[in-house]
């Protein structure tokens, strides 16, 4: 893998474990220069105690002044992931408005701020960086009693779309992976415990199983790296096949 686009790479998350955590622990293996941004002081505190070399903040990421104010104060960047989101399940008929907005604001709204202020950075100093944007299947495909989190990635991917059009020019990728259930820890206790649940969605994967960590985080380092420096605008999913049926 070459990576140029790997170099002083900025990553962020809502809840810095599972593949926001991968992903962080994979660019820095792989010589990634990384300042992530998480509203779980303890779990950055955790992950700066085994990774000294990376740079950890915290800030609560619909906050958007505070967010921009930091992000400012952090320099210029190669790379960004923007993996920060949130899941509250709730029926269409039943959806408050307080979830509908904190469910926008964490997913697509704070996709938005972050990469405004990286984006021009990288423009200021002639940077041909890379984006990746964390979606979901669930931006294609409807999930039961996930109104607000479908409508938030579907927004995730139009938005993506448009900055790869505007940044193309110069010389700035934005993609997005769209995972389908994976098994982090949250993952295998929501899915792994209730067997009816997960045979369920298990027959709508032709690959016939949940997807890992490790999988999300390779498509992820692929996309930043130089090796898909002609890939851009793309929604890829890592789903089994799930969005081929």
């Amino acid at each position: 893998m070459a990576l140029n686009a790997l170099k002083g790479t900025r990553w962020r998350s809502k809840v810095l474990k599972g593949i926001g955590r991968g992903i962080v622990v994979e660019l820095w293996r792989q010589g990634a220069n990384i300042a992530t941004l998480s509203n779980q002081p303890a779990n950055l505190k955790k992950l700066k105690e085994e990774y000294p070399s990376i740079d950890v903040v915290a800030v609560d990421l619909s906050d958007w002044d505070k967010t921009r104010e930091i992000v400012e104060s952090l320099g210029v960047f190669d790379a960004l992931v923007n993996c920060a989101g949130i899941a509250m399940v709730e029926p269409f008929l039943e959806c408050s408005s307080s979830t509908f907005d904190k469910t926008i604001s964490i997913n697509t709204k704070a996709i938005l701020n972050v990469s405004q202020i990286v984006a021009k950075k990288m423009i200021q100093n002639g940077i041909r960086g890379s984006i990746v944007n964390i979606s979901s299947k669930a931006s294609q495909a409807a999930l039961q009693d996930h109104v607000a989190y479908c409508a938030s990635k579907g927004a995730v991917d139009a938005m993506t779309r448009v900055m790869a059009l505007e940044l193309g020019p110069h010389g700035i990728r934005v993609n997005t992976i769209n995972p389908t259930v994976v098994l982090t820890e949250l993952g295998r206790k929501v899915w792994l415990t209730d067997p009816a649940k997960a045979e369920k969605l298990l027959a709508k994967i032709p690959l016939g199983r949940f997807g890992e960590v490790h999988e999300v985080v390779n498509a992820v380092l692929f996309l930043l790296s130089d090796d898909a420096r002609m890939i851009s605008g793309v929604h890829l999913p890592v789903d089994g096949g799930f969005l081929a049926t």
